[in-house]
């Protein structure tokens, strides 16, 4: 029997057991339990995260502190432990069937589904024992047997599906959950790109961080703006929550009680996302890091500029908006663009984080903050020094924990 339980982030840790994480791909459309891997996982570096800054979470400054790389991700600031990751092939032509209720998959829908598709990825409990020179053996010659590392906390039990929630190549969604009888709240990440580029595979280390603290996380793409333009990218968001809440129960997900965090354009996204209409069913809260609030205002700021970065935003939400500029015919899409002016009194309190000199200035949480208070939404803003955007502010001492305090408090409170 599937029991409700309402869990907080500390507690949860002694509830994740279970053999190991495991990276599978779903068909498109079919959504299923996963299949078991096969074989001995090979040594492989840890999972990438979000590190490749340029184009995955919307950090797209130049000077910013850049990363990229699965060797670079940065763990110590989110408070996670880094898995031993080993990865198993599981082929590449022909379909694979692993039993009833499980999903076929060939190499096409595979490939298209994208983040490590052609493999399954299993964590191992411990890390690899390495000298100078590589793995150390513990056969004759080294009487002493190396040192066993402690597991890692993740590798108890987390699985990640990729999952597909709409028939195009970018309507692809990552879960990340445990196979146990409680139901936990969800994290919604959609990364940034400038709208326009961007992959979910950036935003893995931060997926993790919130997997540990034993929360659903979905980390979703959408179609870009060099797909299909808006409303195509909020529609994309609005439609793989629907899924996930239609498909709770095979990711042990509590449906009503989740939260979306969006970097840069993809803060755009979940702001637009949390004043659709009334609020969704269940949402619990929006973050914004870096949010691009209000499209207007890029528009407005990027004009009569040297700041390179500015008048690229100024054209991305040009190219968002289908090409056109906001007069005219247009001014309707402009206008559904504009998270602030959607405002609503049922929506969803915001938590707003942007450096003092980004180029998405603050003046996009401030416009927010002034729509919602007027219907008696509570908005917080945090505004840090500097000029970090996106990913690399999120890194920033105390900004994650900051966030993910805020997460707790919406999710994991009381009488709700």
């Amino acid at each position: 029997m599937r029991t409700g339980v309402t869990v907080g982030a500390l507690a949860l840790a002694a509830a994740m057991i279970g053999p190991a994480v495991v990276y599978t791909t779903a068909h498109a459309h079919v959504l299923s339990t996963p299949a078991q891997a096969s074989g001995t996982p090979s040594p492989a570096k840890a999972a990438t995260g979000g590190t490749a800054d340029t184009a995955g979470t919307g950090t797209e400054r130049a000077s910013g502190t850049e990363r990229s790389g699965a060797d670079r991700a940065d763990t110590g600031r989110y408070g996670m432990a880094r898995a031993s990751v080993g990865v198993a092939n599981v082929g590449r032509a022909g379909v694979s069937r692993t039993g009833a209720g499980r999903t076929a998959t060939d190499a096409a829908e595979t490939r298209a589904a994208g983040a490590g598709a052609t493999e399954a990825r299993k964590v191992g409990a411990g890390k690899a024992v390495t000298s100078k020179s590589g793995t150390e053996r513990t056969g004759e010659g080294n009487p002493t047997p190396p040192p066993v590392a402690e597991p890692d906390p993740l590798a108890q039990g987390t699985v990640v599906n990729t999952v597909a929630y709409g028939p195009h190549v970018r309507q692809r969604m990552d879960v990340w959950y445990q196979t146990d009888e409680l139901k936990r709240p969800g994290v919604f990440l959609i990364h940034g790109g400038w709208w326009s580029s961007g992959d979910k595979k950036y935003m893995t280390e931060i997926s993790r961080s919130y997997a540990e603290q034993g929360y659903v996380v979905f980390n979703i793409n959408y179609r870009l703006s060099t797909d299909a333009s808006w409303p195509a990218q909020r529609t994309d968001t609005l439609d793989a929550i629907a899924t996930a809440r239609r498909h709770a129960a095979l990711w042990s997900f509590d449906p009503k009680n989740y939260v979306i965090v969006g970097f840069s354009a993809g803060g755009h996204l979940a702001g637009a996302a949390g004043t659709y209409k009334s609020r969704l069913p269940g949402l619990r809260g929006v973050v914004g890091i870096s949010p691009v609030i209000s499209p207007l205002t890029a528009y407005t700021e990027g004009t009569d500029t040297f700041d390179l970065e500015k008048r690229k935003l100024r054209e991305s939400a040009i190219k968002l908006a289908g090409g056109c500029e906001p007069t005219g015919k247009c001014a309707r899409v402009w206008a559904s663009m504009e998270v602030p002016w959607h405002a609503s009194r049922g929506d969803a309190p915001m938590l707003v984080v942007h450096s003092e000199d980004e180029f998405v200035s603050p003046e996009h949480g401030k416009q927010l903050k002034e729509h919602l208070r007027q219907v008696g939404v509570p908005v917080t803003i945090v505004t840090e020094p500097g000029i970090e955007h996106s990913a690399p502010l999120y890194r920033l001492p105390g900004v994650a924990e900051r966030v993910q305090q805020w997460v707790a408090e919406k999710l994991l409170s009381s009488g709700r």
